[in-house]
């Protein structure tokens, strides 16, 4: 079981050539390969918006390789917040914001 210390949780704003390139489905995909909960979504300003939270090295590497994500994908910035822990244990997409 992870304790409060080992888990977190992060908004992360995701700028580039990310929407119309399968950002999301991979975002998705790659998530929960690594179990973690949280969701993301396409925002209308041309960005993609993720709440990632597990376990502290599953988040991180998950952040790191979002600088890469799918293929046709180009990433110039990522931000990120700490956000608070979901009660969902799912990862899912949601609707454009």
């Amino acid at each position: 079981m992870t304790t409060e210390t080992e888990r977190k949780a992060v908004i992360v704003r995701i700028m580039g050539r990310v929407q119309g390139v399968w950002y999301r489905g991979w975002t998705v995909a790659e998530a929960k390969r690594r179990s973690l909960r949280g969701w993301v979504r396409n925002r209308s300003d041309g960005s993609v918006e993720a709440l990632i939270a597990g376990d502290v090295a599953a988040v991180d590497a998950m952040i790191a390789d979002c600088w890469h994500g799918p293929p046709a994908a180009r990433v110039v910035d990522i931000a990120t917040e700490t956000a608070e822990f979901p009660s969902d244990d799912r990862f899912y997409p949601l609707a454009t914001r």
